[in-house]
């Protein structure tokens, strides 16, 4: 599905990343971890093409993203959600996953039925998206309105609404409390059953170790570990870049 290969990106004499390589496979949710400073945003910026790489490649199904202009990369089968909440606040609910919506090939409406809401099959398939979310009485609220918890649901459903092949979450759990990112995870697993490929990239390990198949590791921009999340705890290299010694980890990353 996606394939890095030794990306690397330079801020004048800052390596943000540095000879970054994984593989995602479809259907899987691939975690991409590491403390404050590591590269892990940089990495989801070069994917969406906000940032050139100064070298590498990034591969989305063979196809050279680095050939895409970026606002064409939700076309080619990629979306995002960000760690600050960028909805169209003064759109109802229901309005911000009509304009991110694309039909799958051969459903498309006409210009009509697509740009004024008058396609019965997409209003019924958006509806399914807001259930899904737990936003199904929300519909006609404005996306400003909701509450934190809301509008970070309705930035995954919308991501969800542009039928991507890939989709890179930025820190979702940012700011949630316990019982929301209980929720996250339930979503984010519910969308691996659906057969979604995700990037994940966060700090809460709670998240990460319940949901993600495989795991990279960034410590200034350098990869220090792949592997499962149970590997990935028992890392000497990651307790070390978290917590400063292994000793000190009482047991790993948790």
């Amino acid at each position: 599905m996606l394939e890095v290969r030794n990306l690397v990106k330079h801020f004048g004499g800052v390596r943000a990343v540095d000879g970054l390589d994984f593989k995602i496979q479809q259907g899987e949710v691939f975690g991409l971890i590491g403390p404050n400073g590591s590269g892990k945003s940089t990495t989801v910026n070069l994917v969406c093409g906000v940032f050139a790489p100064t070298d590498g490649e990034i591969l989305l199904d063979g196809i050279d993203l680095g050939a895409i202009a970026p606002h064409n990369r939700v076309d080619a089968g990629v979306a995002r959600t960000f760690q600050n909440i960028r909805l169209f606040s003064e759109l109802t609910v229901w309005q911000n996953l009509w304009v991110a919506w694309r039909d799958q090939p051969g459903q498309e409406q006409g210009w009509v039925s697509n740009w004024f809401g008058r396609s019965p099959a997409r209003r019924q398939e958006i509806q399914k998206l807001l259930e899904f979310s737990g936003l199904g009485d929300k519909a006609d609220h404005l996306a400003g309105n909701l509450a934190f918890g809301e509008q970070r649901r309705l930035e995954l459903a919308r991501a969800m609404a542009s039928k991507p092949k890939l989709i890179l979450l930025d820190e979702p759990a940012a700011g949630m409390n316990s019982a929301e990112i209980k929720d996250l995870c339930q979503r984010v697993l519910a969308m691996k059953e659906m057969g979604m490929t995700v990037l994940l990239v966060e700090h809460v390990m709670e998240l990460v170790m319940n949901v993600t198949d495989r795991i990279t590791v960034l410590n200034f921009g350098k990869p220090i570990a792949q592997g499962t999340p149970i590997e990935i705890q028992n890392n000497k290299l990651v307790q070390e870049a978290y917590f400063g010694s292994a000793e000190n980890a009482h047991g790993g990353v948790s």
